[in-house]
Parts: C-alpha cells; structure tokens; sequence
C-alpha cells in the first residue's frame, strides 16, 4: 500500500486475505464507504488477488453532499451532528451495504489533520461502522499521529475489527 511503511503494509495485508478467506468461504460479499481514508481501505482488499469474488464496491464520499447522495445519510444528520459522528457513520455503512447489496459493509469519517480538528473533535478523530448482518457497529477512536499516520491507522482499525467481527458471526 503506497505510504505505508513495509511492516504495516504486511500486516494490512494479511488482514485484507483473513477478511476475504472468511467471506469467500460464506458466499458474501463487502462494501466500503470512506470519508478521512479516502480509499485506502478498498485499495488494501483489492492488493489481494482474487478480491472480486468477494468485493463488491467502495465508495468515496469525502463531501457532505456526496454522503446524502450516493448513501443516502440524512442531510439533518451532517447538519446538527457534522460528518464526523456516530449517525453519519452507520448511515454510511447501511447505504453502502444496501446499495451494494453486500451482506457486509465497512465506513469511516474522520478528521485527519493536520487542521479542522475541534476541542470536542480533535485532530485524529475517527468513526467507524460495520454493517453486518446483525446490524450496525460503531465505534469511536481518537488515532495519533500525523495525516498519513491517521489515515494507515483507520484502515487497520477497519480491517481489524471487520475481521473480529466475521470470526464472532462464524
């Protein structure tokens, strides 16, 4: 994965072929819908060979309006609590799962810096969710770091929850 250091880029990797072995083996299929990362997360599951059979789409949705339009997240949801909250988040990964007619579905938003961080919303703010077929997971992280650095640790943290949560369903 470009920028990310070697050791890491391993492990995001093997990560990536835990993820797509479990869901291969199931017959389902997964979903990105990515704000802060920008596609990094759907790069790291398509650096696996045969990623096809079991991804389906990503989407980038690093504007608001994008977020409404192509997840359908509430307008209202972006304007009382911002893109970087715990609605926004599951309503990413619930459109991404529909629309993508995926069993599972990971999103994230966040700010990774090195501006627009808050008192209340740091720099290094992150939400994530996974749509599963259980329901939504969320789950907030404050990541260190510089932008680079924030942005490799919301893709593990994606992946490695993604993939707790496929061995839990199992």
């Amino acid at each position: 994965m470009t920028d990310f250091p070697a050791p890491f880029a391993r492990e995001v990797d093997a990560l990536a072929t835990e993820i797509g072995q479990l869901l291969l083996a199931r017959g389902e299929t997964l979903a990105t819908a990515e704000s802060c990362t920008g596609g990094l997360i759907a790069a790291a599951i398509t650096e696996i060979a045969g990623s096809s059979a079991w991804f389906e789409r990503g989407y980038i949705t690093y504007a608001n309006h994008a977020k409404a339009e192509m997840l359908d997240v509430p307008p209202a949801f972006i304007d009382g609590l911002g893109a970087v909250s715990e609605p926004v988040v599951a309503a990413m990964a619930q459109g991404a799962a529909s629309h993508a007619s995926a069993r599972w579905a990971i999103a994230v938003s966040g700010i990774a810096g090195p501006s627009g961080g808050t008192p209340e919303k740091p720099v290094g703010t992150v939400w994530l969710a996974w749509a599963t077929p259980a329901g939504i997971v969320t789950e907030r992280q404050v990541f260190a770091g510089n932008r680079s650095q924030i942005r490799a640790a919301t893709v593990y943290r994606a992946l490695e929850r993604l993939a707790q949560l496929l061995l839990e369903a199992a």
